[in-house]
């Protein structure tokens, strides 16, 4: 069950329309994203590299430049000390890439997933002072690693966190206390105390801030930091951040950099992948090239997609991009068998009652909890936990819905974790194996969700008879992009749609395609992506089986359907039709 609402702000949109040169309708999903101010709207549809904040407004980065600065003039070890995701493989290689060019003496390190988990731990530490390592520069991870940097200290080390993660806090008198770690310099906007303007940056975006900052200081032209542009990009997609603001401006010029990288490893993954350079969106960040390089942080190393990243020649770079691929595969099939797994347990055991799911998976590759969290939220639309038997107790990660602030949620059970971070959509989890019946009672007698706030809201843009959509118009729309998280691809509404007819085609029969016809009179072809079979029961249930049969059999006049839609022009033998991508049906 879904509750379908149409967006209602308000706004001048004939006014917006004339003095920006778009449609209406184009007018109406700019506000529908909270776009008001005619500068910003500007910025929106115009907004260009000069339009990005100035990185010297972060707090401590022109400390952490000082600092560097002098510790590559002295030849000092700097060990880099990242995470392996898309955005920590992603900083690593910027900060790996920009030092090395200034001249410093710096390897890195990434944690392995199941050894050491997340971030920096004492183990790291001490293997960098057996290697002589000055300075530990962490990226994407540090902010909640007290324990490890107070070792670091304690070992005459020298500190530098970047960082984009909640700052970690305990309540006192319901005030927030933060708890920051010991550290010579803290780059991170999420401290109370930044003044930087974008609080949503991702851990790759803060260390291409701090290039930006340390180039000019040893004596490189500044521009030339743009050359990780890309991959500041690539990882606000991958980490899902918010594509609103500096955010979307910095994707949209990532992208056109990324559309002709100089990277040969960026290049053999998407040609690997089958996709041509020029054409790289969003969607293949989040969703093609990006599960590839965090496979490798799932099932192997992560060090194998930092390797594709400085792969140094062309054969070099297809034999890391095959290897990531085929990791990636492995990776599709662990993750049909838990996700397969973990609904059998929603949906046969008590966990069926619960508002937030606690899903306790032993056997599954603990790599994919989050993945398979992810998948599950989506089906049942509510808060998950897929936890899973590590090597010392349970590890887990959660994925969230809109209405539910993960990570305050489970500050407020704190004492049940060996430790805990993330953000209100996800986090991450560890915890003796004794408390996770625990945690499933606390984190649903503590919620405050309401069977409202389960409900899945499809969110209407602007309803839309099929007859308005022109060629011109879907053109248009593409100034909306890049799409994402915050800035997600827009979608119209027509109702009484007829059903003329109905073709169930591909390999696993999971793509139908229709021809519709408006109430106007306007008929074009129609395609939904989903389970087939249910959208079949649905409209047998609802006119029968005689006209879901003739529907089917392209003879259809009875059945009237109501659409979520997108407009997309289908290009096919070279001719061009208008089409709707059906997302939603009733």
């Amino acid at each position: 069950m879904e509750k379908w609402y149409v967006a209602t702000k308000r706004a001048d949109f004939k006014e917006l329309s004339k003095r920006f040169g778009i449609d209406q309708v184009t007018a109406r999903i700019i506000r529908n994203r909270d776009i008001t101010d005619e500068g910003e709207i500007d910025k929106y549809l115009n907004g260009t590299i000069d339009d990005l904040y100035p990185p010297e407004e972060l707090k401590d980065v022109k400390k952490a430049v000082s600092i560097l600065k002098e510790k590559i003039e002295n030849q000092k070890k700097i060990r880099i000390i990242g995470d392996y995701d898309i955005d920590g493989v992603q900083s690593v290689y910027i900060l790996y890439s920009g030092l090395k060019k200034c001249g410093a003496i710096v390897d890195y390190a990434i944690p392995d997933r199941i050894a050491d988990g997340y971030g920096v731990n004492n183990r790291l530490i001490e293997q960098a002072k057996e290697d002589e390592v000055n300075t530990i520069l962490t990226c994407d991870n540090g902010i909640a690693a007290t324990e490890a940097l107070e070792l670091a200290k304690q070992l005459n080390m020298t500190v530098i966190v970047t960082d984009h993660h909640e700052v970690p806090y305990q309540e006192e008198n319901g005030e927030k206390k933060y708890l920051l770690p010991p550290a010579d310099a803290i780059v991170n906007p999420k401290q109370e105390d930044c003044p930087y303007p974008n609080k949503g940056l991702c851990g790759a975006a803060v260390v291409f801030k701090l290039i930006q900052v340390l180039y000019p200081a040893m004596g490189i032209e500044a521009a030339k930091a743009m050359e990780f542009l890309e991959n500041a990009a690539f990882a606000t997609v991958g980490d899902v951040m918010d594509l609103t603001g500096e955010n979307r401006i910095l994707v949209k010029e990532g992208l056109k950099k990324l559309n002709h990288t100089t990277n040969c490893g960026m290049r053999a993954l998407a040609a690997k992948n089958n996709i041509p350079m020029g054409t790289l969106k969003s969607y293949h960040i989040g969703f093609v090239l990006g599960p590839c390089l965090n496979a490798s942080g799932r099932l192997d190393t992560a060090k194998r997609a930092l390797e594709l990243l400085l792969a140094r020649n062309e054969a070099e770079a297809a034999s890391c991009a095959t290897d990531l691929y085929d990791l990636n595969a492995s990776r599709k099939e662990l993750t049909e068998a838990g996700v397969e797994q973990a609904k059998a347990l929603v949906e046969e055991t008590e966990l069926k009652k619960d508002k937030v799911l606690v899903i306790y998976l032993p056997e599954c590759h603990e790599s994919l909890a989050g993945i398979i969290a992810g998948r599950i939220r989506e089906r049942y639309h509510r808060p998950v936990f897929v936890l899973t038997r590590g090597e010392e107790g349970v590890k887990g990660s959660g994925r969230s819905i809109e209405s539910y602030s993960m990570y305050d949620e489970m500050v407020k059970c704190s004492h049940l974790f060996t430790k805990f971070g993330g953000h209100p959509m996800a986090a991450g989890l560890s915890m003796p194996e004794e408390n996770v019946d625990i945690f499933r009672q606390q984190m649903n007698e503590n919620t405050t969700l309401t069977e409202e706030d389960l409900l899945p809201k499809i969110m209407i843009d602007v309803p839309m008879p099929l007859d308005y959509i022109s060629k011109g118009l879907i053109e248009e729309l593409k100034c909306l992009e890049p799409f994402g998280k915050s800035n997600e691809k827009p979608v119209f509404a027509d109702k009484n749609i007829r059903l003329l007819s109905m073709r169930i085609i591909g390999k696993n029969q999971n793509v139908c395609k229709m021809q519709v016809e408006s109430q106007a009179g306007t008929r074009m072809e129609a395609v939904y992506f989903g389970n087939i079979q249910e959208m079949l029961a649905f409209y047998k249930e609802k006119y029968g089986e005689q006209a879901l049969e003739q529907t089917l059999h392209g003879n259809g006049r009875m059945m009237l359907a109501s659409f979520v839609y997108y407009p997309e022009v289908n290009e096919y033998n070279g001719r061009e039709s208008l089409q709707i991508i059906v997302k939603n049906y009733c």
